[in-house]
């Protein structure tokens, strides 16, 4: 993107869609945002060690680390980053778990750049259009089955036993996530 300018507010933008970073990138440069951009969690990191973002946009499903892992880092890091957490997956406890890490708003996919600068200026836990639509039921098991691969810190064998269900089935349900909401 381009370089930061002192009077540009940093931010990070992190989603695995590079189309999608492109454009709401430059649309975010466009409002003043000095935009510095990773494709995973694991890009994400030592950008904001070296330079704790003011402003970040964090996709909550990117590859093997997800999106709420990142949201925890960044607000050790800097308790006053404003954090927005987007996803494709859009449910009540997944908005509740990003808040509580402290993402100040969730929004559902598609998000334009207006409705994220807008996000930024609302406080966490103010009343936010959260974009929830009927969930089908294969999205609310594989939200449930996150939850509780996060409770069991990312151990699939222990998770397995805390769902009742065999280690290799809930692999299986792991490598093909829900399709996303339209």
């Amino acid at each position: 993107m381009t370089e930061p300018h002192e009077e540009s507010a940093s931010l990070l933008l992190v989603d695995d869609d590079i189309t999608f970073c492109k454009v709401l990138g430059a649309a975010l440069e466009k409002r003043g945002f000095s935009v510095c951009v990773a494709h995973s969690v694991e890009q994400a990191i030592p950008l904001a060690e070296a330079n704790p973002p003011e402003f970040a946009v964090v996709d909550l499903k990117m590859g093997n680390t997800p999106g709420l892992v990142l949201v925890k880092i960044l607000h050790e890091l800097d308790p006053n980053t404003r954090i927005v957490m987007l996803t494709g997956y859009a449910s009540i406890a997944t908005a509740v778990e990003a808040i509580k890490l402290g993402a100040t708003q969730y929004l559902a996919k598609p998000a334009n750049a207006d409705e994220v600068v807008a996000a930024f200026g609302r406080a966490a836990g103010s009343e936010a259009p959260i974009k929830v639509r009927t969930t089908q039921l294969g999205n609310l098991e594989w939200e449930h089955i996150q939850r509780v691969l996060h409770e069991h810190e990312d151990n699939v064998s222990a998770t397995a036993r805390a769902l009742n269900i065999h280690r290799r089935t809930l692999q299986r349900k792991l490598a093909k996530p829900p399709k996303r909401a339209e």
